[in-house]
């Protein structure tokens, strides 16, 4: 591991090798294998890499050393963000993803890399979630980093940013494998989120500073997702979608697959449904994801806190009620949008201003989240 800027040389190489146009992960990695380090692949000849099947431009490119530049000046970039690398040489590499088929080279890092050494579940799904599929994400992400579990994900709208936020509501802890450079924010709404997992938590990335979020980027990314997680959660994703094929990963990298079912007409149900027709663990909550992580895990899992715990003072909360509070709680469903003009279809015994105060008292508790369009549901 080096702090990017006060890079060693062999550091530097490692980047450089990174950095060379056109050599790509696997290509890096047997070269590594044969000549045993970075500096061994740039001290051998253009004969012998071309003999190991490296292409003549790719060669070329290695040979002429002009990548070295790139790599000092990107160090230093990377040193006034805070980050550091780490490559798979390093001691602080994660075990669990150097066993992954194609782990990347080197990656990047902000935040506590501590992380990394902490056992990890994984959570992921569409960037269109249900009310019900974004609630489900923040709580199972809530239970599991309230006992110990690092929740990774990706940053994407959607499910992975309610995961995100349901591990650090839970003053638990998560992972960030982003699709982009690590200095670039991505989606723009998680502004915020991406400033807070680097101070609290931690952002990963294996492409190189300013790398924009192109749509090839992200499949790769997933390898990663999988690779450092004991399972993959899947909660709402489509029949054809990202969060399946991080899944298919998972399976080939014989990690757990758990699926969160949801309602049979949404086509985001769908991909849960067909991971747990095909042997995926059915998940309720997190003890169904706890029950089928080694022993050694399970062992270290610790209850969450109790009456301290913010759901727990929302629950004693929501039981002391008074009307109209009382009412429009009662009134309100999880997994069922209501629109303001229905509530107040339902109670019409409420006026707007005291329906506009009683949803305000109740956000304010946690009771209840609104929704884009003046649209309100019950909280977990």
């Amino acid at each position: 591991m080096a702090v990017a800027g006060d890079i060693s040389e062999e550091h530097l190489h490692w980047l450089a090798l990174r950095l060379v146009p056109g050599l790509g992960n696997r290509v890096a990695l047997r070269l590594l294998e044969t000549y045993g380090s970075a500096m061994g692949v740039f001290r051998a000849s253009p004969t012998e890499l071309e003999a190991w099947g490296v292409s003549s431009h790719v060669v070329r490119n290695i040979a002429a050393g002009t990548v070295f530049e790139e790599a000092a000046k990107e160090a230093e970039q990377a040193r006034q963000l805070g980050a550091m690398l780490i490559t798979i040489r390093d001691g602080g590499y994660p075990r669990l993803l150097q066993e992954i088929f194609d782990p990347p080279l080197l990656f990047y890092v902000r935040g506590d890399a501590r992380l990394l050494e902490t056992p990890c579940i994984a959570m992921v799904g569409t960037r269109r979630p249900t009310a019900y599929g974004r609630a489900m994400a923040e709580r199972l992400a809530s239970e599991l980093a309230a006992r110990g579990l690092t929740v990774v994900s990706g940053l994407a709208r959607g499910i992975d940013t309610a995961a995100h936020r349901g591990a650090m509501e839970a003053a638990g802890k998560t992972v960030a494998v982003l699709g982009a450079g690590i200095d670039v924010v991505y989606p723009a709404e998680n502004k915020k989120l991406f400033a807070s997992l680097a101070e609290e938590g931690l952002l990963l990335s294996e492409f190189p500073l300013g790398a924009f979020p192109a749509p090839q980027n992200f499949p790769i990314r997933n390898r990663i997702i999988s690779g450092l997680s004991l399972g993959v959660v899947v909660v709402e994703a489509a029949e054809h979608s990202g969060s399946l094929i991080t899944a298919r990963l998972a399976m080939e990298q014989n990690r757990e697959v758990f699926g969160v079912p949801g309602s049979l007409t949404n086509r985001y149900s769908w991909g849960p449904h067909i991971l747990i027709k095909q042997g995926a663990k059915l998940v309720q909550d997190w003890q169904d994801v706890a029950e089928e992580l080694p022993a050694t895990v399970r062992a270290s899992l610790f209850p969450a806190p109790r009456a301290t715990g913010k759901a727990s003072a929302a629950s004693l909360f929501a039981e002391s009620l008074a009307a109209p509070q009382k009412n429009i709680y009662d009134l309100l469903k999880v997994d069922e949008p209501m629109h303001i003009d229905q509530i107040l279809d339902v109670l019409p015994e409420l006026s707007s201003s005291v329906l506009l105060a009683g949803l305000l008292e109740l956000e304010l508790q946690g009771l209840v989240r609104q929704l884009p369009g003046k649209n309100f549901v019950k909280a977990f």
